[in-house]
């Protein structure tokens, strides 16, 4: 089968999205598939990066709330790109404008809206959910939900990560959607992989002892992760008990989260790493996830925390708890910082190793290569009949990584 997805959200640089499409891209190779995706970038170009595995992109803006990521802006080059490389299956990988552009191509593939963003609650419900009920709030965006079920009555199928989105979005007239469980990448986050001398060498740079406590938050650094609330609570808490907090990610907000850090005293904060192995080393080493945002639709690092062996604290709103191990971490009232305090002190009371322990037996997660045969077996069963031409885009191909 050959698959397109349309990628707004993918980017050299970028983070979750990044990630799952560096994943899919090498199991649909493993798994028989040819794998097309298209994303804005700086200038047209085709690049090889295996057997069948292709990221094209076709020049767009800067985004301007984050310079890392640009987006489409022709809807007709992205319909000349879904012609040339015909395909059985398309994705939209963003529920904007793409989708829209995707939605419209006259071709005749089934396509999916892949739901990697939850808008409402990455922002409404986390501007005003404190204020009025979500009812109420999705009856103030009912613009929104109208732009929802208009996209669903173009697409084939609407692929959720979380059971909660899926719901939610059911109730909001979205008849499509279904739940396809994310996993993560095999044979790379293991609890082996835990370095009590780097765990160490952590504290000591903030000038604790090994008996403090080390929590890791990994993401991207902008408003809606609340990395500010995560600095903060994790302040508090050290007028409490001896803790140290090491951030890890790139965004629009870096500069005023390492200002804070350092005024905070107990935490640091560092570049995203791009080696995932030294990620997964990261995570193994550390005592807990702290993870501050209510708006995953996934949270693959949850994912890969759960894969390390650590506990987690994490929002008890949104895909960050559904990684939650029973004894192993605990949850907190979303967007509270007080209440996130508290949930750091309970881990901390309640006993790191004991809590380890737990999290060991709950380590062996759903892999990557699981998530993407169950997509593909989908497509596959939306897509039978559907004749397409062989693709016309090989002299194109401008380089290879």
């Amino acid at each position: 089968m050959r698959i397109v997805d349309v990628c707004a959200f993918y980017s050299p640089a970028g983070g979750g999205v990044r990630t799952y499409i560096e994943a899919k891209l090498k199991a649909a190779a493993r798994l028989g598939h040819e794998l097309t995706v298209i994303a804005p970038g700086a200038r047209a170009e085709v690049v090889q990066r295996g057997p069948g595995a292709v990221i094209a992109t076709l020049p767009g803006p800067v985004f301007p709330l984050d310079r890392r990521y640009r987006f489409f802006s022709d809807a007709a080059a992205v319909h000349r790109a879904l012609d040339c490389w015909q395909p059985d299956h398309v994705e939209a990988s963003s529920p904007w404008s793409s989708a829209a552009m995707v939605g419209s191509w006259p071709g005749a593939a089934t396509r999916s809206l892949v739901m990697h963003c939850d808008p409402l609650a990455a922002y409404a419900y986390r501007w005003f959910g404190k204020l009025i009920p979500f009812p109420m709030i999705d009856r103030l965006f009912g613009w929104y939900w109208q732009h929802l079920r208009r996209l669903d009555a173009m697409f084939d199928l609407v692929v959720c990560a979380n059971r909660e989105l899926a719901r939610r979005l059911d109730r909001g007239g979205v008849a499509k959607a279904e739940t396809i469980a994310m996993g993560v990448e095999p044979g790379t986050f293991s609890p082996r992989l835990r370095s009590p001398a780097f765990r160490s060498s952590v504290l000591a740079s903030l000038g604790l002892d090994s008996n403090a406590t080390l929590l890791i938050g990994i993401g991207r650094l902008s408003a809606e992760k609340r990395w500010d609330m995560v600095i903060r609570a994790a302040a508090g808490v050290s007028r409490f008990h001896p803790v140290g907090l090491l951030l890890v990610g790139e965004g629009s907000r870096r500069r005023q989260l390492e200002q804070l850090a350092a005024r905070a005293g107990n935490a640091i904060v560092l570049p995203a790493v791009t080696d995932r192995d030294e990620l997964a080393r990261l995570l193994a080493s550390a005592d807990a996830l702290v993870h501050g945002c209510e708006a995953e639709t996934f949270c693959m690092v949850a994912a890969e925390a759960r894969a390390s062996g650590i506990p987690l604290i994490v929002p008890d709103w949104g895909a960050a708890a559904d990684h939650l191990m029973p004894g192993s971490g605990t949850t907190y009232r979303w967007g509270n910082r007080r209440a996130l305090e508290r949930a750091i002190g309970r881990f901390i009371d309640r006993g790191r190793e004991l809590q380890r322990m737990r999290a060991l037996h709950g380590s062996a997660v759903r892999n990557a290569d699981q998530h993407f045969q169950q997509l593909f077996e989908r497509y596959a069963r939306l897509s039978r009949g559907v004749t397409r031409l062989a693709p016309d885009c090989s002299e194109t191909v401008t380089s290879t990584a």
